[in-house]
């Protein structure tokens, strides 16, 4: 049977799409760009770059990134977000343990006052 006869008799959505990458290729892909990411941070064209070196459109290795970051849970918006919130975290601790070194000063002052003087 065609692939003409097959449209016409609406038994391609049966058929699945071949696939025109191995899944090893996809794999070792996906791993040199987060190898890249890792190693340059900020550093754009990193999906051109592997995706001319192993022959794969660029678009499609953005696509099985982002498909992988979203499998471990390392979108890289939360990430982004996640960082600004522990920074904001750390400062915040930060202000909070001069703040109790100031009342813990202001304790100790306050309560020599209070002493009987002899």
């Amino acid at each position: 049977m065609t692939v003409d006869e097959a449209r016409i008799l609406g038994e391609d959505a049966l058929m699945p799409a071949p696939r025109k990458y191995p899944p090893e290729l996809i794999e070792r892909a996906v791993r040199m760009v987060i190898e890249m990411r890792t190693m340059s941070t900020g550093r754009s064209g990193i999906m051109r770059q592997v995706g001319e070196l192993l022959g794969i459109h660029p678009e499609v290795l953005r696509h099985w990134v982002k498909k992988a970051d979203a499998e471990a849970g390392q979108n890289t918006e939360t990430a982004a977000s996640a960082t600004a919130r522990i920074r904001q975290l750390e400062k915040e601790n930060a202000d909070l343990r001069r703040l109790n070194g100031i009342l813990k000063a202001a304790a100790v002052l306050f309560a020599a006052e209070l002493e009987p003087k002899q």
